[in-house]
């Protein structure tokens, strides 16, 4: 009983990193119009995470590239997350 019970947890633990991989996790993309037309995206939850697009479909498609390199370099342990300290609370416009 105690093998079969050894195997099963050997056999989550194989799986757990492949499982939180596939999970999808949500993002909020902080997005700017430069001076060209152009945009730029910025992942408020992953410091230093960012891409552009000529287009907002162009963004998102490279947006979604950056983040997933970004959580790879994550997980490989090169960089601390910044989604861990901080969280997205949304914009406010201001006049002064």
């Amino acid at each position: 009983m105690l093998r079969i019970l050894a195997k099963i947890q050997h056999n989550i633990n194989k799986e757990l990193p492949l499982l939180a991989k596939n999970m999808a996790r949500q993002f909020h993309v902080l997005i700017e119009q430069d001076e060209d037309g152009g945009y730029i995206g910025k992942v408020a939850e992953l410091k230093g995470c960012l891409s552009q697009g000529d287009t907002l479909d162009e963004l998102m498609e490279n947006i979604k590239e950056a983040i997933e390199l970004c959580l790879e370099v994550e997980a490989e342990g090169k960089k601390k997350s910044h989604e861990e300290t901080s969280k997205f609370i949304g914009l406010q416009e201001i006049t002064v």
